[in-house]
């Protein structure tokens, strides 16, 4: 396990701590910040290749129309202009602690990964490894079922496969900014899209730049006898430069010739067989992941530790920084942080998420036991929500911090140099209430607001009248003063034009989905979200087995319903789910409401319950039982 601060890790990528909230308000160093009404001029470093060479056919091939320009990209905009920018704040619901504070954290984001990373600074990532959707069917893709999901998936196929290749080449165009010079990525792609995959990445990276075509063969089940069983998956694998990392490793090669070998190159393996080491080869005959097998978490696209463990291990050195945008069921960070390397994960999913803290710290609690007389320093991680935002946490952050957090939503600069005015959108003053849900904007607020709009040097010199006040609540006395300020236009020129606006209003968030695009809607963008409220009731079935049930539990959000249900029957303060207990599904693919556990021991037992809803929502609860 590394130890210590890592090198090549700023404080604008790994720095945080627990409360805060981040955002993207200028450029930090090596950040690459680009207003979304602007065309880009700085794109020098991350501009599209030359390669007019290489798209130009020989003369006897005649004239052959092949667009050298990804598919989506605007030669002013780039991608910002199918998909504009939003520099909306993360917000760090949780860091979970495994005693080593003066580390930088790893970082666990729920979020639009697109966003997530324009807000990540350019090369600052060794690797990166992705296995997004299949271009196979929605219903293949959707594995955990809460809204996020279902929305973003109906967007990836809008259009087929030119719409999938758009929605993925804007996130590779991303990627590729993220990377090192030394940095590669690896797609993880099946034959369905591959291939066009391929264009598509030649234009972005360089043809020069594709390092190897990898196939992964397995065996399972599932043979036909129509067409040749398909039993191989593809990695694409590009470097950043000619300068990429790669470790070399062999394999055993049972092959007699001799051929490139010395002649007392042969070995004998467990069985007397001869074989020799050779170089890895890129075709890969991994096992795919059995249902059965420990580190299986229950959902079909699920990939094997072995085959993610081959891949960090040949492009990556300890302590450097591995990614995986699409992490679904966590195996990239838990490999990542297994073999010593640092981590940043995000995916669309509330669920994918929560198993992924979950299989994190699984993890690191294990080889905590397994390791217990070596002394090796784990990095905390944080898990950060873009664009959808727990309302009951940043309820109860700082006043400083809540106003922070609501006027970068609201597209706003914070700004507290003239008395009673927090910030501004453009030139109109901002007003931003207290962070309680419960608090309620007064006819005082109102008059002490539009009383310091008319101090600003604006009011004075420019005759600007407007001001703007962000709040959870107004009071009836309020909007009632804010109406006879503006009543004063005609008659007084006093008169004060005050905006009230609720921070969980469509009114807050029109900023955001008035960028919307016919590839990109932005409508659920700043949203506000609340924990359901778990409730579990117990019962003895037989011996030290008992039956927990959360059908009780009371779903809080608008039209939600609970998606998912973690168990841990052995809780010591940080949430590690007990094997089995992680993704639940009943024969109908339902959620499991209720389960059965057979304790070790009789005793008393501390268990917890985390219970996620289908539009992000989650909610733990924590209990002892007395086990007779």
């Amino acid at each position: 396990m590394a130890k210590g601060k890592q090198k090549g890790l700023g404080d604008e990528l790994f720095g945080t701590r627990m409360g805060e909230f981040r955002d993207a308000s200028g450029p930090v160093k090596g950040e690459f910040v680009s207003p979304p009404d602007l065309p880009i001029t700085e794109e020098v470093e991350e501009a599209l290749p030359e390669q007019e060479e290489f798209w130009r056919p020989p003369a006897r091939f005649g004239t052959v129309p092949v667009e050298a320009n990804p598919l989506g990209w605007d030669s002013h905009r780039g991608f910002r202009k199918l998909y504009p920018q939003v520099m909306l704040p993360t917000q760090v619901v949780e860091r979970v602690t495994f005693g080593h504070p003066e580390l930088e954290p790893n970082r666990l984001f729920w979020g639009d990964n697109l966003h997530v990373m324009r807000q990540l600074p350019s090369q600052s990532i060794d690797l990166i490894y992705i296995d997004p959707p299949f271009f196979s069917g929605k219903q293949y893709n959707v594995i955990f079922g809460d809204q996020n999901e279902l929305r973003s998936f109906s967007d990836i196929w809008e259009g087929g496969i030119p719409g999938y290749l758009i929605w993925l080449n804007a996130r590779l165009y991303e990627m590729k900014r993220l990377l090192k010079k030394t940095g590669s990525i690896y797609v993880h792609c099946d034959w369905h899209a591959s291939h066009y995959i391929k264009l598509e990445m030649d234009k972005i990276f360089g043809y020069q730049n594709l390092v190897n075509e990898v196939v992964w063969s397995y065996r399972t089940q599932g043979a036909t006898k129509k067409r040749w069983s398909r039993k191989h998956d593809v990695l694409l694998f590009y470097a950043k430069s000619d300068a990429w990392i790669f470790n070399f490793m062999t394999e055993r090669s049972y092959m007699q010739h001799k051929y490139g070998f010395a002649k007392d190159d042969f070995k004998i393996d467990e069985e007397g067989r001869q074989y020799r080491d050779a170089l890895v080869r890129d075709i890969w005959e991994i096992a795919a992941l059995q249902s059965a097998t420990r580190e299986a978490i229950g959902y079909p696209t699920q990939k094997p530790e072995a085959l993610l463990e081959r891949i960090i291990r040949a492009s990556s050195n300890e302590g450097d920084v591995i990614a995986d945008f699409f992490c679904g069921g966590g195996t990239t960070p838990a490999v990542a942080q297994r073999l010593g390397r640092r981590w940043i994960a995000c995916d669309q999913s509330r669920v994918a998420v929560a198993i992924t803290a979950d299989r994190v710290a699984s993890l690191v609690e294990q080889m905590t036991l397994e390791q217990a007389s070596k002394s090796f320093a784990v990095p905390d991680f944080t898990v950060e929500h873009w664009g959808i935002y727990e309302a009951k946490r940043l309820s109860e952050t700082p006043p400083d911090q809540f106003r922070q957090f609501v006027l970068r939503a609201y597209g706003a600069v914070p700004d507290s140099s003239e008395l009673g005015i927090h910030g501004h959108k453009g030139a109109i003053p901002i007003w931003v209430g207290e962070p309680s849900q419960k608090s309620q904007v007064t006819a005082q607020d109102v008059v002490n607001f539009a009383n310091a709009v008319r101090k600003t040097a604006r009011y004075q010199q420019d005759n600007l009248r407007d001001g703007t006040m962000l709040a959870w609540a107004f009071r009836p006395d309020a909007v009632q003063a804010a109406q006879q300020l503006r009543e004063q236009e005609a008659t007084d020129l006093n008169f004060i034009r005050l905006d009230m606006v609720r921070i969980d209003s469509p009114k807050f968030r029109e900023h955001v989905s008035v960028l919307s695009t016919d590839k990109a809607d932005y409508s659920t963008f700043l949203t506000f979200v609340l924990p359901p409220r778990v409730e579990v009731g117990w019962k003895k079935l037989t011996g030290l087995t008992y039956r927990f049930d959360v059908s009780e539990t009371i779903v809080l959000n608008p039209g939600a319903k609970i998606i998912n249900v973690q168990w841990d029957f052995d809780y010591r303060d940080v949430f590690t789910s007990t094997q089995g207990f992680s993704f639940i599904r009943t024969a109908s693919k339902e959620p499991a409401l209720q389960v059965n556990y057979t304790f070790p021991a009789a005793g008393r037992h501390h268990i917890a319950c985390k219970v996620q809803d289908d539009v992000g929502g989650e909610g733990l609860w924590t209990g002892y039982v007395e086990v007779k």
